[in-house]
């Protein structure tokens, strides 16, 4: 889709800062991080919600995702933990209507 900007980083059209990538699946990180070492994780295909993803597409973001987070573990990002989160339909929170997982390191709580 010409207008979605994940579709534009994934055919190389809009700047990111990409990670890693499989067959199906591209990492990049995100602009709008929570912390940082903020990973997006999407599919090549443009899929609006995790229901619209193929099996195959799924496995392969999730085997992304798990790369990913075993990245930002050894890294010298590591944080406590890391999250993983995936936002489907507007009323979940999901902003930008292309499937995409996020990997970000688990931030500590206070009292």
């Amino acid at each position: 889709m010409s207008g979605c900007i994940f579709c534009q980083i994934v055919a190389g059209d809009a700047p990111a800062s990409m990670v890693a990538g499989n067959e199906l699946a591209v990492a990049f990180l995100d602009i709008g991080a929570f912390t940082r070492g903020h990973t997006l994780v999407v599919p090549r295909r443009h899929a609006v919600t995790c229901t619209d993803l193929t099996p195959e597409e799924a496995a392969a973001m999730t085997a992304l995702a798990q790369e990913v987070a075993r990245a930002i573990q050894s890294s010298e990002v590591r944080g406590e933990g890391f999250n993983l989160w995936m936002a489907n339909g507007a009323a979940a929170g999901q902003d930008v209507f292309h499937a995409h997982l996020h990997v970000f390191p688990g931030m500590r709580r206070t009292a």
